[in-house]
């Protein structure tokens, strides 16, 4: 299974059970030591992961961290665990902080088992940094995120490689985390910067900057939503949909599958993107609804495009493999304001069970 794949797997498991998990110790067990399983250290080997390492550092004495991941018997990465969901604010990891100055480890891990935040120090050598430079959600991840996430991997394991990307990372991450936050609410300073380089030197009142904010906020979402659909559209002239698409024909009571739906299919499989391969993700067109199913499994519902009536686009959500409410669309967009619903959707079935190869020379012997 390929790494991506095991986190997925993973991720489906953890979902599923993460609201049972109470403890640290529970968190330990179903969710971190699989996912430093998936990295590719034996957990059960000492000599690549020690739980509970212990070092005396200064006054403390016997105090223990709960995991160190080993390289030629010295620490590389510590990991501090708290309970699924805790908080993981950097007031939590004063043992990591600790650890990381009396050990080799150029890396600390701060996890609850649902979000990992890595640590190193690069704005004061042997001083574990207070913002970490990379944050991985097993829930919620992108394949730029498993990209970077395998550069901790013992195969592929390069402590130059990554330090010398990790500052771009951090920065890279807090550009973002930025703009995301200008893009949903615009803050004064901002507003004021553009409107300033916009329409020169103009007394900015209360009301320009109420109507400058206005403006910034909307020309975001026209911008996103356009390269969105600048995407879907190069997706659909080079991408086969996972359907055969009927012909349309009037009167007869054929199955048409329209350019709405086929757009609806692509941007469901985009949301899902992370989640499951799109390759599971189908789709089938009945003549009052349009199917999106996982596996091609109609046991296995995502979600119903009701795309018949283009001035009443509607979409159907499962909950609990069950149907849910059926919610009114402006625009095939706005399926995205659903994507955390049809996520957790995919998420909540279990995953297939494996299928085990039997050689061709038994089933000759059993045939004779």
């Amino acid at each position: 299974m390929d790494f991506i794949d095991q986190l997925r797997s993973l991720s489906t498991r953890i979902a599923a059970t993460k609201d049972i998990i109470k403890t640290e110790e529970a968190t330990k067990n179903a969710m971190v030591m699989p996912f430093i399983q998936i990295l590719g250290y034996n957990v059960f080997d000492p000599l690549e992961v020690t739980p509970e390492l212990v070092a005396d550092v200064g006054t403390k004495k016997g105090e223990k961290v709960d995991y160190a991941v080993l390289q030629d018997g010295k620490p590389i990465m510590l990991f501090e665990c708290k309970k699924s969901g805790a908080d993981l604010s950097i007031n939590h990891a004063s043992q990591l902080f600790r650890y990381f100055h009396v050990t080799a480890a150029r890396f600390g891990v701060l996890t609850n088992g649902l979000v990992y935040k890595f640590f190193t120090d690069l704005e004061s050598p042997n001083k574990m940094d207070e913002t970490p430079f990379f944050e991985f959600n097993i829930l919620d991840f992108k394949e730029r995120d498993v990209e970077e996430l395998k550069k901790f991997a013992k195969s592929a394991f390069d402590l130059d490689a990554i330090l010398n990307t990790a500052n771009d990372l951090k920065f890279t991450t807090a550009i973002q985390t930025r703009l995301a936050d200008w893009m949903a609410d615009p803050d004064e300073k901002f507003v004021r910067l553009l409107a300033a380089d916009l329409v020169g030197t103009r007394k900015f009142t209360q009301p320009v900057i109420e109507q400058f904010t206005a403006i910034t906020k909307r020309a975001f979402e026209q911008m996103l939503s356009e390269r969105i659909n600048d995407r879907l559209k190069g997706a659909m002239k080079t991408e086969t949909p996972a359907v055969e698409v009927a012909a349309e024909v009037e009167g007869d009571g054929a199955v048409v599958t329209t350019a709405e739906e086929v757009e609806g299919f692509h941007i469901v499989r985009a949301i899902l993107r992370g989640v499951v391969g799109p390759h599971r993700i189908g789709l089938r067109d009945a003549q009052s609804y349009c199917a999106i199913l996982l596996d091609d499994n109609n046991r296995r519902p995502i979600c119903r495009l009701m795309f018949n009536n283009p001035k009443r686009l509607a979409l159907m959500l499962f909950h609990d493999k069950k149907e849910g409410d059926k919610v009114a669309l402006e625009s095939v967009d706005g399926i995205y304001a659903y994507a955390e619903q049809i996520r957790a959707t995919v998420l909540a079935y279990p995953p297939l069970p494996e299928v085990r190869s039997v050689p061709v020379a038994a089933v000759v012997a059993a045939a004779v």
